[in-house]
């Protein structure tokens, strides 16, 4: 490497000259140092220019006899070494300004004022060396010898910077890592040269080294301005985010705080908005949008309610149905909203969303009858939140409504009343929350009831599961001993959505309540829908029963086991005195089963509930009703099957081919109710071929009423649906499924996309799936829900 430096030092030499002006040159144009320290690297960069250039034309003159040659050779040899201790020195400004402002020290550290008067010291003996040839000498020939101090000369370059970097390694934890890289490598770079240099004759590498260095220092106080300026703009992007947020809550606060006060007007409203302004985030989540997006939706979901401070309190607060002449001021509701947050000038899509949140998809709504698309994006998403927080909120002319029917309401709005791929996206956001019923996480029973008078007070419901459950209370009449009123616990054995007992009509059909029994813990009991009902009675020992004292207030410990198989249910009553064991055969195995606990002149507390592992099984309850069977139609191609619950029975899966047909006949179940009581078809692979067979995997599920349920996990699909015009509407279609339909599904597969086809009382449907890792084998298979499948026949 030295002989090629030795071959090559002239070229390599203008080089760094030529690099180092350079960097000085950008030095004189940067502003991003401060002003004294952009003079001082100045000068660095001037200084160590300048060495190398003097070294260099000592080099070109030497053994030159000329006259200019004379005097070059001993103007630029005085240069080197008088330059060599002024790098030292500017050095030492360098360090003190970055001590003074990013070390915050007030005092110049003595070492450094030691080191500033030691480089002037150097430069002073150069002057002297020239006088008394101590550090070189000429030649006849005009060629430069070391003299006999020649060593001296290398104490204040080596020392000196020794000395400094003491001081910077002191405070080196106030300058970047930067900084410390480059006064590391500025200090000990050219000390390790100098070092080779004194057994190097005949090539200037500490020069070099030292010009190199110079422009590393520039290059490192780039990078740590550079540094800065980013932490820098992190931190005033911070800051903004910070105030963003701020400035975020307050708005949130204020409109918060101001559509309270606007609910106040009515209790049944509370809270009305916020939930509007939730359903709606979800809504725009699941459908894709930024957070911006969200935001935006939220807080014009949040006001969109305002117009109502403009409603008089009669119209607010009345019970019975509203007048034409009222309900038209209920209709200019939007609009005074739109007026009111029209003034927010900042956000006007806040005043356009509120302004169309009435409209309706198919052009039926208020104030303008816009529809489709012309009703903008927000004003669609906040309507299908605002109808569901609606259908979800208790009012004063009925309780909130169940899921199920929430979700069927929005099957029968969607493309009507809705925007449907909105709708598509909340009933995905239903079925995500829910289970089996659609109803998501059940309020819990009551721990305690008082019931002055027969059935003053009903639990709600406990559910019969396929495992055993058992539960406990305490029962303390309220009547004497000696009075002839009668005082005791009850049950009822019911069916309902929201899984509470309803006494009127309206709550009867909007919750799809059934009532199959009522029992007693004395063996009295009323049969009702029930297919049948078998109790039997029994006495405790004597020593278990003992009577109770005249006037003694009765406090009882009660015991009920209930659980289920398919369609039967068993119930054990236990008291004081009785057992009572009660079997019931249900309509049919569709039919969930609940009991709720009432009594009358008694306080019933203390209740839990206890859920066992106990799975129940074939025989342990004694069947008193035959299967209700609706499959005893003709079976061709594969065998017939009856789905009681969501997909709970599937037919044998059918190999999909190039192209096939599978038509069939489908009975929904009598004690369907939901207009998704319906066929399913499901595509599928599996090892056994059957649907939830080994190496199982499922690509799409589509339901014959036009919904979907494609997962993304294996495959993608492209799921499209519409309306015919033998579609009349949704009762037809429920009363038709329930009558008996002829249904046909189209399967075709080319590669691996596999495309399902059918129209089914004027549902158009069509799904493409795209597999992403096609199996050898894929499979379609019928199922459904409260649905019989008949006369299958595969084409």
């Amino acid at each position: 490497m030295f002989d090629f430096i030795r071959a090559n030092q002239m070229d390599i030499m203008l080089a760094l000259c030529a690099m180092c002006m350079m960097m000085a040159l950008l030095l004189g144009i940067t502003r991003f140092l401060p002003r004294r320290r952009k003079w001082i690297l100045i000068g660095m960069e001037l200084v160590a220019t300048f060495l190398l250039f003097f070294d260099r034309q000592a080099y070109l003159y030497s053994g030159n006899p000329s006259r200019i040659a004379f005097y070059m050779v001993r103007i630029s040899n005085f240069m080197v070494f008088f330059l060599t201790s002024g790098i030292v020195f500017t050095f030492n400004l360098y360090l003190i300004d970055l001590l003074s402002n990013e070390g915050k020290v007030t005092n110049t550290p003595r070492r450094l004022i030691f080191t500033g008067v030691a480089s002037i010291l150097g430069m002073l003996l150069v002057v002297l060396s020239q006088f008394t040839g101590l550090y070189y000498y000429f030649d006849e020939t005009n060629k430069y010898h070391r003299g006999p101090g020649f060593l001296i000369c290398y104490l204040i370059p080596v020392v000196g910077p020794i000395v400094q970097y003491t001081v910077a390694f002191q405070h080196r934890r106030k300058f970047s890592k930067f900084i410390n890289a480059a006064l590391f490598l500025y200090i000990f770079v050219p000390i390790a040269v100098g070092i080779l240099q004194i057994f190097t004759y005949g090539i200037s590498i500490v020069n070099m080294s030292m010009v190199l260095v110079s422009i590393s220092l520039y290059i490192f106080s780039y990078l740590d301005v550079n540094d800065e300026v980013l932490r820098v703009h992190r931190m005033e992007m911070e800051n903004l985010q910070n105030d963003k947020k701020s400035m975020r809550r307050l708005f949130d606060q204020t409109a918060t705080a101001f559509i309270t006060a606007v609910e106040k007007k009515d209790d049944y409203s509370r809270g009305h908005s916020t939930r509007v302004a939730s359903i709606s985030r979800k809504i725009a989540e699941a459908a894709g949008k930024t957070e911006e997006e969200c935001d935006e939706i939220y807080y014009a979901a949040l006001l969109h309610d305002v117009g109502m401070i403009g409603l008089p309190d009669s119209v607010i607060g009345k019970d019975d149905d509203l007048t034409e002449e009222e309900y038209e001021i209920v209709k200019n509701k939007p609009v005074v909203s739109g007026e009111i947050l029209s003034n927010i000038t900042e956000y006007p899509y806040l005043s356009i969303a509120a302004r169309y949140c009435n409209e309706k998809y198919d052009g039926s709504g208020y104030p303008e009858g816009l529809k489709g698309d012309e009703i903008p994006e927000m004003s669609r998403i906040i309507a299908i939140a605002d109808a569901y927080a609606a259908m979800r909120s208790k009012k004063r002319y009925r309780d909130q409504l169940p899921k199920p029917i929430i979700r069927e309401e929005f099957i029968r709005g969607g493309g009507i009343q809705f925007d449907p791929y909105y709708t598509d996206i909340m009933v995905r956001i239903l079925d995500a929350d829910a289970n089996e019923y659609g109803q998501g996480e059940r309020i819990p029973v009551e721990k305690e009831i008082r019931c002055d008078n027969y059935r003053g007070s009903i639990t709600r419901g406990i559910s019969i599961e396929d495992h055993v459950k058992k539960v406990n209370f305490d029962c303390l009449s309220t009547v004497a001993t000696n009075e002839k009123d009668f005082s005791g616990p009850a049950i009822i054995l019911f069916d309902s959505f929201d899984e509470t007992v309803h006494k009127t009509e309206k709550g009867i059909a909007a919750y799809h309540y059934v009532e199959y029994g009522e029992v007693w813990f004395d063996g009295h009991y009323v049969s009702t829908t029930v297919r049948n009902m078998e109790v039997n009675v029994s006495d405790k020992s004597k020593a278990d029963a003992e009577p109770y004292k005249d006037s003694e207030i009765k406090e009882e410990k009660y015991n009920i086991t209930s659980y289920r198989y398919q369609d039967h249910i068993k119930v054990i009553l236990e008291s004081r005195s009785k057992i009572v064991e009660v079997v019931a055969a249900l309509p049919d195995k569709s039919k969930s089963a609940y009991i709720g606990l009432t009594g009358e002149n008694c306080y019933i507390k203390n209740i839990t509930i206890e859920d066992t592992a106990e799975v129940v099984h074939e025989g342990e309850i004694p069947r008193i009703a035959d299967d209700v069977y609706f499959t005893d139609r003709i079976e061709s191609d594969i065998p017939n099957i009856q789905v009681d619950r969501t997909r709970s029975a599937y037919t044998k899966g059918i190999p999909v081919r190039d192209y096939l047909t599978i038509m069939f006949h489908s009975l929904s179940l009598p004690s369907s109710t939901l207009i998704w009581h319906c066929p399913y078809i499901v595509l599928y692979s599996s090892e056994d071929k059957e649907v939830g067979g080994k190496d199982y995997c499922e690509y799409a599920m589509v339901k014959l009423n036009g919904e979907s349920d494609v997962p993304n996990e294996y495959a993608t699909n492209k799921f499209v649906v519409e309306k015919t015009s033998d579609f009349t509407n949704w009762d037809d279609f429920r009363k038709a499924c329930k009558a008996g339909i002829e249904c046909e599904v189209q399967v075709s597969k080319k590669g691996n996309r596999v495309s399902i086809k059918s129209e089914t009382l004027g549902i158009a449907l069509e799904n493409i799936t795209t597999i992403n890792d096609p199996p050898a084998e894929v499979y379609v298979a019928l199922t459904g829900d409260q649905v019989a499948l008949t006369d299958i026949r595969i084409r």
